[in-house]
C-alpha cells in the first residue's frame, strides 16, 4: 500500500548552487528506484540560514518533498543520506490521511 509522505532535506550550504540542486534529481531519482513516486514539483526553497549553527555551518540548501511510497521502501534512501557528505539533516514523515487529503494527494494513495 502506497501511503504519503513528506521529506525534508538539508543540504551543505558551502556547495555551489549547481551542485546543491543537483541533489534534487538524485533524490527523486532514488525514490523512483524505490518504487515511490515524487507527487507534484520538489520545492527548492534556496540558501536558508540555520536557527542555531550546524557542524560550525550557518547555511543550508532546504528541498521539500511530497511523495508515495510503501511503508519500509525509503529505508535505504534515508540510510544513504546519513553516511552522504554533503547531507546535513533529513526528515522523513508519513502524512497524516487528513493531511494529505488537504494537499490533494489521497487520490493517488489508493
Amino acid at each position: 500500500m502506497q501511503r504519503a509522505y513528506e521529506l525534508m532535506v538539508i543540504i551543505d550550504g558551502d556547495l555551489e548552487d549547481t551542485a546543491a540542486r543537483a541533489w534534487i534529481k538524485s533524490v527523486t531519482d532514488s525514490i523512483t528506484a524505490a518504487g515511490g513516486s515524487v507527487h507534484g514539483k520538489p520545492d527548492w526553497w534556496g540558501r536558508r540560514q540555520y536557527a542555531y549553527p550546524i557542524n560550525k555551518k550557518e547555511y543550508g540548501y532546504y528541498l521539500v518533498l511530497n511523495l508515495f511510497a510503501a511503508g519500509g521502501a525509503l529505508d535505504e534512501l534515508e540510510r544513504s543520506f546519513r553516511i552522504a557528505d554533503d547531507i546535513v539533516r533529513h526528515k522523513l514523515i508519513r502524512l497524516p490521511d487528513a493531511e494529505a487529503e488537504r494537499r490533494g494527494m489521497s487520490g493517488a494513495a489508493a
